[in-house]
C-alpha cells in the first residue's frame, strides 16, 4: 500500500465505512495513517470515591443503591442514580440514555469513568462511561488512541483500519537523512508514526511526537523560505502614487486613526509607490482597527486605476466586509466599486461578476479564495488583501502570475504572537503592528469560574437577553462520544435550553456543518432572530455582532490563552458593555493561575507572551491551538523550542544546498556551515538523502501541513 491507496483496499472497509471515513476527509491509505489521534487515554486502577478529587478524571468501582430515577425536561431526558462504596456514596447524572435503567438495577457494581465535580458537600459524575470489572481490567495495560469521530464512526473502526495500513504499508527509506535526525534527535519515521497511533510507552509517544511535530514545522518554514526568497525582490509593477481620495475618506471619518493605525498606514503607503512588490502583515489585536487599514489601501489602489480583492475565510464575513465597505462607498463616496464573489452564488451570477471583473467595470472583488479560481480574469489585479486565517504565498502568486500579474500583497491577522516566535513564523514577510486600541472601545469585564458557576451564569444570560442582547456559548466538542468528559455542541444545546425559559431561542453552529446551513445560522444570529448561539471555535472568526454582549465558554482549560481571547474578541464589539465567561472543569491552582490571565489583561500580546511562557512539554495534546498556525500537530506555544530548532534545521540545509535552490544536490563534500550558522555535514554519501528530502518537501507526500497557511 503506498499514500494513494483507496481505504476500500483495507480489509474490513467497504463501500458503507468509506462514506463514514470520507465525512473525517480519510479517502487514502495516506490520509489514514496521518489521521493521528487527538488525545490518549490512560486507564488507571480505580479509587475510593472518597479520593476522588473534584475536577479530574477517574474511575471508581461502585454498585448502584435504590431507584434509580428519570425526568424529562422538554427535549431532555435526565437520569439519575446513586452508587456507592466502602468508602462513600456519588451521584451520577446521565443525559439522554433512559435505556440505562434497565442496567443500572440496585445491587449491580460496575465501573464508572469520567469527571467528578463537588457540588456542595456531594460529589457528581455527569455522563460517565461504565465498564465491567473485567473489561476495565483488560484497558489498564495500554494508553489507548482515541480519534476525532463522526456519528457512526467508532474509535474501534479507526484503530483496526490504521493496524491494517500500518501492516502493509510501503514506508520506503525515511525521507530525512540520518545525520539531520541524529544531530535534532529525531525518531524514524516508520517508528514515528506507528507510536503516535500505538505508542509503547508515554516515552515513545513523547519522542514519537517530537519527530511529527518537527517535520510539520520544518515543511512549513522550508517552504516559506522559499517564498521569501521569490517575493523578496520582484518588481513593482503597479506603482501606485498618493492620491487625495485616502485623505478625503480619513477627513471624514467619525473617528482618528490612532498613532499605530497611522503608522501602519503610512508603511503600506510607502511600499505601493516603492519600486519592490509588497509582502507585508498587519498584526493588530481583536478591535484595533485592521479594517480601516484595508480599505485604505484598497482606495488608493483603485484611486490609481487599479483592482483589488479583499480574501476573507467565511462567506459570512466576506459579505459583512462587502456590506461595510459599500456603507462607506454610500456615506463617503469613495471611488470604490465592489462586488461579492463567494462559492454559494448561482452560476448565472458567477458568471455574471466573472464578467465584469474581466471588463474592470468593478474595482474590488471581495470574498472567499473564489476570487483567485481560474474562472476569473481580471483586467489589472494590483492588491490582494488577505483577512484572518490565509497566507498568501507561492501558489496563489504563480496562479495570478499565469493571469499576468504580481499583485501586492497584504495579510490581515488578529492573531498576537510574541515577537520570537513572529521572527520565525513571519520571515517572509514586513510586519506592521497596531498595538493600540481605539478610545472609545469598553474593556470587556471577565471572570473565570468552576463548572458550580454555572447556574448563576445562565441567569446572567437570561438577564442580557432580557435586555435586548445576545450571547455565545462555546463547547469543544460537535457530538456526543467524540470526547466524553468534555461538553460538547448538540447535547450541551439541549441542556441550555431546558435550563432558560422557552421563550430564548438557543441555536447549535459547527465546523461539520454544512456551508449553507452555517452561513444561514450566522446570518440569523447577526439578525438577532436567534438569542444564544452554542457554538466550537467555528466563531472564532467570521462573524461580526455588535449585539453579542456574553461569550461564555466551557472547558477554557483545554484551550490555549491565545485562542480564549481571539474567541473573546466576538463580543465588545458595540455600545454596550461586554462580559466573558471562562469555565473551567479543572479548578487545580496550576489552571487557575493560567487562566487568570485573561482576568488581569485584554491584551493579546501580553497574553500571547505570558501563554509561551507557561506553556511546556508536559501537556502534549491538552491545549488547543488555532489562528493563522494551526498545524495538525505542532504548537507553536508548548513546541516553542522544537519551532526554533526546526528554523534552525532549515537555514542549515538551505544553506548547504544553496538559497533557492530548492531541488537538492550540487553542494561541494565535505562540512559545511548553513545560512544559520550551523554545522551541516553533507558529503557524496549523505548527497543522495537530500535529494529524497528536497524531492519529499516538493512532491505530494507533504501531509503533515495544512498547507492553505502557505
Amino acid at each position: 500500500m503506498e499514500d494513494g491507496t483507496s481505504i476500500l483496499e483495507i480489509k474490513g472497509i467497504g463501500e458503507k465505512s468509506q462514506k463514514l471515513f470520507a465525512k473525517v476527509n480519510i479517502r487514502t491509505v495516506g490520509d489514514l495513517l496521518y489521521y493521528y489521534p487527538r488525545d490518549y487515554e490512560t486507564f488507571r486502577e480505580p479509587v475510593p470515591i472518597a479520593q476522588a478529587k473534584s475536577g479530574e478524571i477517574c474511575a471508581i468501582r461502585a454498585t448502584i443503591c435504590g431507584t434509580v430515577n428519570v425526568k424529562k425536561m422538554r427535549s431532555l431526558t435526565i437520569l439519575n442514580a446513586l452508587a456507592r462504596d466502602g468508602s462513600g456514596g456519588i451521584q451520577l447524572t446521565f443525559f439522554n440514555m433512559p435505556f440505562l435503567k434497565n442496567v443500572l438495577k440496585p445491587g449491580s457494581c460496575h465501573i464508572f469513568r469520567g469527571r467528578v465535580q463537588a457540588r456542595g458537600t456531594a460529589l457528581v459524575m455527569e455522563q460517565p462511561r461504565m465498564y465491567k470489572p473485567e473489561e476495565y481490567a483488560g484497558f489498564l495495560t495500554f494508553i489507548q488512541p482515541r480519534y476525532a469521530l463522526t456519528k457512526g464512526l467508532t474509535n474501534q473502526a479507526v484503530q483496526k483500519a490504521v493496524k491494517q495500513a500500518l501492516t502493509y504499508y510501503a514506508f520506503g527509506p525515511d525521507p530525512y537523512p540520518e545525520s539531520l535526525r541524529r544531530q535534532y534527535d529525531l525518531m524514524e519515521r516508520r517508528e514515528a508514526i506507528n507510536n503516535m497511533h500505538f505508542p509503547a510507552s508515554y516515552e515513545e509517544l513523547v519522542k514519537a511526537r517530537r519527530r511529527v511535530v518537527f517535520e510539520e514545522f520544518f515543511s512549513f518554514l522550508y517552504l516559506l523560505r522559499e517564498n521569501r526568497e521569490q517575493c523578496r525582490l520582484l518588481e513593482n509593477e503597479y506603482r501606485m502614487l498618493e492620491t487625495a481620495d485616502t485623505d478625503r475618506l480619513l477627513e471624514q471619518l467619525p473617528y482618528r486613526l490612532t498613532g499605530a493605525q497611522t503608522r501602519a498606514w503610512q508603511e503600506i503607503s510607502r511600499d505601493l509607490s516603492s519600486p519592490w512588490c509588497m509582502n507585508r502583515l498587519v498584526q493588530g489585536d481583536v478591535g484595533s482597527g485592521k479594517t480601516i487599514i484595508a480599505v485604505l489601501a484598497l482606495l488608493m489602489c483603485a484611486a490609481n486605476g487599479y483592482q483589488g480583492a479583499l480574501m476573507a475565510p467565511t462567506e459570512v464575513l466576506a459579505a459583512q466586509h462587502y456590506e461595510g465597505i459599500c456603507g462607506y462607498v454610500e456615506h463617503y463616496h469613495v471611488s470604490l466599486k465592489p462586488i461579492l464573489l463567494v462559492g454559494s452564488m448561482t452560476a448565472r451570477e458567477k458568471r455574471e461578476a466573472y464578467e465584469r471583473i474581466a471588463a474592470g467595470e468593478v474595482n474590488l472583488v471581495v470574498g472567499t479564495h473564489a476570487v483567485i479560481q481560474e474562472k476569473v480574469r481580471f483586467k489589472n489585479l494590483a492588491l490582494v488583501v488577505t483577512d484572518e486565517q490565509h497566507r498568501f504565498g507561492v501558489r496563489q502568486r504563480e496562479v495570478l502570475a499565469e493571469k499576468g500579474s504580481n499583485p501586492h500583497v497584504l495579510v490581515m491577522s488578529a492573531t498576537p504572537i510574541p515577537r520570537t516566535l513572529a521572527i520565525i513564523l513571519y520571515g517572509d514577510l514586513q510586519v506592521s503592528v497596531i498595538d493600540e486600541l481605539p478610545a472609545n472601545r469598553l474593556p470587556i469585564k471577565n471572570c473565570v469560574v468552576g463548572t458550580s458557576y454555572r447556574p448563576k451564569a445562565y441567569q446572567f444570560i437570561e438577564k442580557e437577553v432580557r435586555a435586548g442582547r445576545q450571547a455565545y456559548v462555546i463547547c469543544p466538542m460537535v457530538e456526543e462520544g467524540e470526547m466524553e468528559d468534555l461538553e460538547n455542541v448538540t447535547e450541551y444545546a439541549q441542556k441550555l435550553r431546558a435550563a432558560l425559559p422557552a421563550d430564548i431561542q438557543v441555536a447549535t453552529l459547527h465546523g461539520r456543518m454544512k456551508p449553507a446551513d452555517k452561513n444561514r445560522v450566522m446570518e440569523e444570529y447577526a439578525a438577532h432572530n436567534i438569542d444564544v448561539l452554542v457554538s466550537t471555535t467555528v466563531i472564532e472568526v467570521g462573524i461580526n455582532v455588535p449585539n453579542a454582549t456574553v461569550m461564555m465558554v466551557e472547558n477554557a482549560e483545554r484551550f490555549g490563552l491565545a485562542q480564549l481571547h481571539q474567541l473573546r474578541g466576538r463580543v465588545g464589539r458595540g455600545e454596550h458593555q461586554s462580559y466573558c465567561i471562562f469555565i473551567s472543569a479543572q479548578d487545580n491552582k496550576e489552571t487557575m493561575e493560567r487562566l487568570d490571565i485573561l482576568n488581569r489583561s485584554n491584551d493579546g500580546f501580553f497574553i500571547a507572551s505570558e501563554d509561551l511562557k507557561l506553556r511546556g512539554p508536559g501537556d502534549l495534546f491538552g491545549i488547543r491551538q488555532s489562528g493563522e498556525f494551526a498545524f495538525r500537530m505542532g504548537d507553536i506555544y508548548t513546541d516553542a523550542e522544537i519551532l526554533r530548532q526546526a528554523s534552525q534545521a532549515v537555514d542549515s540545509v538551505r544553506g548547504v544546498l544553496g538559497a533557492g535552490n530548492g531541488q537538492g544536490g550540487n553542494a561541494a563534500a565535505g562540512n559545511m556551515r548553513g545560512s544559520g550558522g550551523q554545522d551541516c555535514i553533507y558529503d557524496a554519501d549523505t548527497a543522495g538523502e537530500y535529494d529524497r528530502l528536497m524531492k519529499y518537501l516538493h512532491g505530494e507526500n507533504r501531509l503533515q501541513v495544512d498547507f492553505r497557511t502557505i
